[in-house]
């Protein structure tokens, strides 16, 4: 089976890592890719939004299937596009994207379908979301309505910091078009985790439980990433807990996709807020796998992943089961000096070729150049460990991490913490 990922982040390479470990795969590609997929999966320089492009390319090497990882391209349409060209997409269609591509999309459809989410307002006009705010003070949260690269979300402790946040969504048009409507909720307390499910449009296969953790700062501190780090699993996520997640969340969204007549097929994300006595509402949904949240998930997987995107697509995820590892891993985000603002590109990556046991380096903003591998984006490096425990897991990932170095890097030192507590 030829295999096509379209992407060039860390997600994508723990993709290509694990559907490189399948016996169906007999020439995988990743595009645009990155330092790391370029050494195992090479394929051209396309955008993972040119879509006429990649189409163009999927067309000439017949590839069997494709699968998407970034949410632009899938809300650009690139599965229907691919489908009506007779190639074989994991993926939902633009309509079902618009799960993730709208919050107002997804709110309405959890209200519809009687998914707990918080309370919200969904604003056109700033001037109107400022005196909603007004009106019901703080700590709230203010969203921009569409796709802003997991930075869309500002949580606000003032009335005055509120107001900024709709000045800057709204009005400076600080995450551009996706700004065009406000989303103001009410802020929730408790814990967050991530809830991945494979889903054929019928049949709902959760995946294991992980926790990101977004904000660029120790203690959740600082503005908002695309994720400084994940473990895998998330213990406040208990068996009890997943299962109510099951049958009040995810199953009811894949009915009620199917219902508003937009069947969903690929990888459903919730993310939820949970409380302490286990009480949980979704604070949004996904339309792909989460980034970091895949490389934890993609070590901790036992079972061949390439099978169940393949039923995923063909209506067959019924006969699909998953294994997963006893041991939990934990991923590590390192990024460059200033992200989630500007940074400097082109920094020289040392200590890459260190090895060590059951750890990995997936690799999100690289290239390579002139022979070195350099830095090309915020994120920079996923270092992800498995370990006999939590806490073995947390020093390895760390040692690793530990063992690289370029100019101005940054990463947190508290990814998995949080699960320490469990303990």
């Amino acid at each position: 089976m030829k295999v096509l990922v379209i992407g060039g982040g860390g997600r994508e390479h723990a993709l290509v890592w694990k559907i490189l470990q399948s016996p169906l795969a007999t020439a995988v590609s990743c595009v645009p890719g990155n330092a790391g997929t370029q050494a195992v999966a090479p394929g051209p320089s396309i955008s993972a939004e040119d879509v006429d492009s990649l189409l163009e390319y999927a067309r000439t090497q017949r590839f069997d299937l494709t699968v998407v990882g970034p949410e632009v391209p899938l809300a650009q349409g690139l599965v229907d596009r691919f489908e009506d060209q007779g190639l074989p997409c994991f993926g939902p269609t633009k309509a079902a994207a618009q799960i993730e591509a709208s919050k107002t999309f997804a709110k309405e459809l959890m209200v519809e379908a009687g998914i707990p989410t918080a309370d919200y307002a969904v604003f056109d006009d700033p001037d109107k979301a400022a005196a909603y705010i007004e009106t019901k003070g703080a700590p709230i949260v203010v969203k921009a309505d569409g796709l802003a690269a997991g930075k869309g979300v500002l949580i606000c402790r003032e009335r005055d910091e509120a107001l900024q946040a709709v000045d800057d969504i709204g009005r400076k048009r600080q995450f551009g078009e996706a700004g065009s409507r406000i989303v103001v909720e009410e802020l929730l307390v408790g814990e967050e985790a991530s809830f991945l499910a494979l889903t054929d449009g019928f049949t709902v296969l959760p995946m294991a439980t992980s926790q990101d953790h977004k904000p660029v700062f120790d203690d959740d501190t600082g503005p908002n990433t695309g994720g400084m780090g994940a473990y895998s699993p998330a213990p406040v996520v208990s068996p009890r807990v997943g299962e109510a997640i099951m049958e009040q969340v995810m199953v009811p969204a894949v009915r009620a996709m199917t219902d508003r007549g937009t069947p969903y097929r690929g990888i459903l994300y919730a993310g939820l807020m949970i409380d302490p006595q286990g009480a949980f509402k979704v604070l949004e949904f996904n339309c792909r796998f989460g980034d970091p949240e895949t490389q934890p998930l993609m070590m901790r997987l036992k079972s061949d992943l390439l099978p169940a995107l393949a039923a995923c697509r063909n209506g067959s995820l019924d006969k699909i089961e998953l294994q997963w590892s006893d041991k939990p891993a934990v991923c590590v985000a390192m990024t460059s000096g200033g992200y989630p603002g500007s940074y400097t590109k082109g920094l020289p990556i040392e200590g890459l070729d260190i090895q060590q046991p059951n750890t990995m380096v997936f690799h999100a903003g690289t290239r390579r150049d002139e022979g070195k591998i350099v830095s090309s984006g915020g994120r920079v490096l996923g270092v992800t460990a498995l370990g006999a425990d939590i806490p073995d897991a947390i020093r390895a990932a760390y040692n690793r991490t530990r063992s690289i170095h370029f100019d101005g890097m940054h990463f947190r030192t508290d990814i998995g913490r949080k699960a320490l507590s469990y303990l």
